[in-house]
């Protein structure tokens, strides 16, 4: 358990690197392709930095806004407040702020910028549909979401995703305006370097790469939480059962968005078990592993 966990920290910072990497990579391709140089990528990285920095203050109100929960009250939802209470103190974590969503789909994600300013919302169908060992499993999947410090990986991830994009969107709208000048001059640029031709395709793929190394951030960090999920529970039936019943629903999360759904523990949009000739381009995307290959790992422990 203790490798499997270390492997997905090394992972995860390896495929951090490499976003970074993109980015600085994406902003010398704009230096050299629109003429504006360093000028032109720092201010797009300071408008990126700043929406990011406030949606990472606020990520915890903006996630349970969109998707409509609401506060759990303690005496209706007394066995959920107890399960989230004892896990806290078996794992030496500050409790929550625990939230409902009423939607049918059974599903649930945590939020929050650290322990202590962090939340779990569940959807009224987990509860309905899980028994007491598999809700627990659960609660401790989202926990060590906050634990290990998920939502700033993600966070994080997000925000390279945004700076790409804004990086990516102004170098283009600047080569259509100035009719593909690389100088200030009034020079034509020579469309013909093949450095050149390297930058532009670089700004056309360099989005679909960041979303695929975000999903690959996020999958990542889905396998640690179910693995750091049973060593808080000790019983790796309680999230075996759950995930399989959640394998078996296949109800779409109504609550859930693009935007929302690399934080719920089981993918919430439709479409994602596509097994076309297309499957495996989708695949690439998701932001979960698949629930028989988090099903079959947790049955090997």
């Amino acid at each position: 358990m203790n490798d499997l966990i270390a492997s997905n920290k090394r992972r995860t910072f390896a495929l951090m690197a490499g976003f970074v990497a993109v980015t600085v990579l994406v902003g010398a391709s704009v230096g050299a392709l629109t003429g504006f140089g360093a000028a032109g990528t720092l201010v797009a990285l300071v408008v990126a930095a700043t929406f990011a920095f406030v949606s990472y203050w606020k990520s915890d109100a903006i996630a349970l806004a969109v998707s409509r929960a609401r506060p759990a009250d303690e005496a209706t939802y007394r066995r959920l407040h107890n399960l989230v209470e004892g896990l806290c103190i078996a794992s030496g974590l500050p409790k929550p702020r625990v939230y409902v969503i009423d939607d049918p789909a059974p599903n649930a994600f945590a939020t929050g910028r650290s322990p202590r300013n962090a939340a779990i919302a569940v959807t009224s169908g987990l509860l309905e549909q899980m028994n007491r060992v598999e809700l627990e499993g659960v609660v401790a999947h989202e926990l060590s979401h906050i634990k290990n410090y998920d939502i700033l990986v993600s966070t994080l991830a997000v925000t390279l995703v945004g700076t790409i994009a804004i990086i990516t969107d102004v170098a283009i709208r600047t080569m259509w305006w100035n009719g593909g000048r690389v100088g200030r001059d009034g020079d034509q640029g020579d469309r013909s370097n093949p450095l050149a031709i390297v930058g532009f395709v670089l700004l056309i793929v360099s989005p679909l790469l960041a979303r695929a190394m975000q999903a690959a951030v996020s999958r990542r960090r889905e396998t640690l939480a179910d693995v750091s999920a049973v060593r808080m529970t000790r019983y790796p039936p309680g999230l075996i059962g759950a995930l399989e019943k959640l394998q078996a629903d296949g109800a779409v999360t109504h609550s859930a968005s693009m935007a929302t759904a690399h934080m719920w523990i089981e993918q919430p949009m439709s479409g994602v078990n596509d097994g076309g000739r297309l499957g495996a381009w989708h695949r690439l995307f998701n932001t979960h592993p698949p629930l028989s290959e988090r099903i079959a790992l947790l049955r090997e422990m």
